[in-house]
């Protein structure tokens, strides 16, 4: 009789703990799967070392957490300019300002630089942070290269930004006052944090394209681009640079085989 009660506890406690382990997987797939981001590559000098530098000597109060932010995002911020028409400087200062220049608890947490929810379809992670709402989600990445492409495909895929892409890259003024009139934030002085943070840290310096005066001095930026040309095809363009389809898409970030005209592809 003792031995059946001492089976029939141990069962019981078989059963719990079977149950406890199904609750704790099941909260794991709520949070969303591992994509695949591809490894970030070593991306060419826009000069952001020199402009960083002329910075701190014409203001050594300038914050150093911004001014590492730049050096170190710059080049990523000018990659999204050519590939998608978004002004760099926009990129950047949008970057400076929601992550708190990286150091932010959403972009320390998951590298979301640009604060982007989850929204309908995210089937990657995420985590939960307190915003407009308590607890909303946001999306999580592996990479922050990954979060400044997903910035520019959340811009460039939505009917309500379109009007952008009809401003210049050069003209960072009607693009901050645009991003809040097409409602990307809800502070009303969006904009003009966005135009001081251009301003005081010159980021206007990485909208401009590269001039005749100082090709011969970035051989490395122009040498490792591959500039699309129309009728081109990433199967004729790996043909002409003797490498593979999948290997531009990897060193580029493409999920498809989407080209555009004068889009720049990183040569690897």
């Amino acid at each position: 009789m003792k031995l059946r009660v001492v089976l029939y506890c141990v069962c019981l406690l078989f059963l719990a703990s079977c149950g406890s382990r199904k609750k704790v997987s099941s909260k794991k797939r709520s949070s969303g799967v591992v994509l695949n981001e591809p490894k970030p590559t070593n991306l060419p000098s826009v000069n952001e070392n020199e402009i960083t530098r002329d910075l701190t000597k014409s203001n050594p109060n300038l914050n150093s957490k911004t001014i590492a932010y730049i050096k170190k995002y710059a080049p990523i911020a000018v990659k999204e300019m050519y590939d998608y028409k978004i002004p760099a400087s926009i990129t950047l200062a949008q970057g400076i300002l929601e992550s708190g220049n990286g150091m932010g608890e959403l972009a320390s947490k998951s590298n979301n630089h640009f604060g982007i929810k989850c929204h309908t379809g995210w089937l990657g992670e995420r985590v939960y942070h307190d915003d407009d709402e308590k607890g909303e989600c946001f999306r999580k990445y592996q990479y922050v290269a990954t979060s400044y492409k997903d910035h520019s495909e959340f811009l460039s895929k939505r009917k309500r930004y379109a009007f952008l892409f009809n401003y210049s890259t050069q003209d960072y003024k009607r693009w901050a006052k645009g991003l809040k009139k097409a409602g990307y934030a809800t502070d009303k002085q969006y904009p003009n944090k966005l135009i001081r943070i251009i301003e005081m840290y010159k980021l206007y310096e990485f909208d401009k394209p590269t001039s005749k005066k100082n090709k011969d001095k970035e051989p490395t930026y122009t040498n490792n681009y591959y500039i699309v040309k129309k009728g081109d095809t990433l199967y004729s363009i790996a043909k002409k640079l003797e490498t593979t389809v999948k290997r531009i898409k990897e060193v580029n970030q493409l999920t498809n085989n989407t080209i555009s005209i004068n889009q720049r592809l990183i040569i690897k």
